[in-house]
């Protein structure tokens, strides 16, 4: 009995961690929750961010910052581009400010520099797990 209740206990743990998902199943995040750097800039590049699937969160949109502007509300298995001038900038999430309900009422911030080279993509996901919350973590960029 003890067994049992410690397997079902870290299969529940288990379950708060996110996973990718498989491309097919990723959508793009809707145009009214795109919110800033969606024109292209010429000799410019892009960023993306893909946010993995999991329970955790699951009801909330995570808030995508670009050079610490709101760019983005993107939700489980979604994935957002955004077109930026080459150079450094600065790719973060947060609480979704902009969500009324309990999902605006955490403390959420986290940052990486990204170097954008002009042509090229640099890729993102955002990931959870019940230890550690979320994170943003750089991603190799898939065939273009």
């Amino acid at each position: 009995m003890r067994l049992t209740c410690a397997a079902v206990s870290l299969l529940l743990l288990a379950g708060c961690s996110s996973y990718r998902s498989a491309p097919e199943h990723i959508t793009q995040v809707p145009a009214d929750r795109l919110l800033a750097f969606q024109e292209p800039v010429e000799g410019g590049g892009r960023i993306v961010v893909s946010r993995d699937m999991g329970g955790m969160g699951s009801g909330c949109y995570i808030a995508v910052h670009v050079d610490r502007q709101l760019a983005a509300r993107i939700g489980i298995g979604e994935e957002a581009s955004f077109q930026v001038p080459p150079g450094d900038r600065i790719v973060g999430i947060g609480i979704d400010e902009l969500d009324d309900t309990l999902c605006s009422k955490g403390s959420l911030r986290r940052e990486k520099a990204a170097h954008v080279e002009s042509g090229r993509s640099q890729h993102f996901r955002i990931v959870s797990d019940n230890r550690e919350g979320f994170a943003l973590l750089a991603d190799e960029p898939k065939a273009e």
